[in-house]
């Protein structure tokens, strides 16, 4: 079984109090078992000598230390701070973030896929700060991943958090293993979409919410 990352809200001291509770903000954080640069440059070394490609050259030598640095940052989401907000005015129409950078990388192959995420809810007591989503969006993302799964985590950890009417996740995302190798599909494209609450169940809602995502 694959084995994923886990991800943690805990409470920062020093941070900023929350307008909803008084209390420490809580921090978003993306635990791994630790991370050793040293080892994955070597590691990287030899797996490239083992596809007959020398790393003697003067413009080959950094690059096993350029992968492993690179690999590293694809998968280091940023921590964040989950900022929310009272619904006083009692809001109870659909917020959403259309065209959210998506960066991955595919679990299968470990080749990126690229694309936009259209991110939206329909709120309940509370408001969760814009900038937010596209950072819940990164913090998934920032691992090796498959795109159901990616969509459908960004959707349940929302639903968690929020406990909002309804949650709509969609990505769209273009994948190098499909492009670059294999069925070599240039220019094709994947679309996934997970819909939670009034936006799965009501008929008017999820076709308002794919319409202002420019789905339809």
């Amino acid at each position: 079984m694959t084995q994923h990352p886990r991800t943690t809200l805990h409470l920062a001291p020093g941070h900023p109090e929350t307008p909803i509770s008084g209390q420490p903000a809580l921090r978003v954080v993306h635990e791994t078992d630790g991370l050793d640069l040293a080892a994955a440059e070597r590691a990287a070394e030899q797996f490239l000598q083992a596809l007959g490609i020398s790393t003697e050259t003067e413009s080959l030598r950094g690059t096993p230390g350029r992968m492993a640095r690179a690999y590293a940052e694809l998968f280091s989401p940023r921590p964040f701070d989950l900022t929310t907000f009272p619904n006083d005015e009692g809001y109870d129409e659909l917020v959403l973030a259309r065209n959210i950078p998506v960066r991955s990388v595919c679990e299968h192959h470990l080749l990126p896929f690229v694309g936009t995420a259209h991110v939206g809810y329909l709120p309940g007591r509370r408001i969760l700060g814009l900038s937010k989503l596209a950072r819940v969006v990164e913090h998934f993302a920032c691992r090796p991943q498959v795109q159901e799964r990616l969509t459908k985590q960004v959707a349940d950890w929302l639903q968690t958090q929020l406990e909002p009417k309804g949650v709509g996740v969609v990505i769209e995302a273009e994948h190098s293993c499909m492009t670059l190798r294999g069925a070599q599909a240039t220019g094709s494209s994947t679309l996934t979409s997970t819909l939670l609450g009034t936006l799965r169940n009501d008929a008017r809602s999820r076709s308002e919410f794919l319409a202002l995502a420019g789905l339809t």
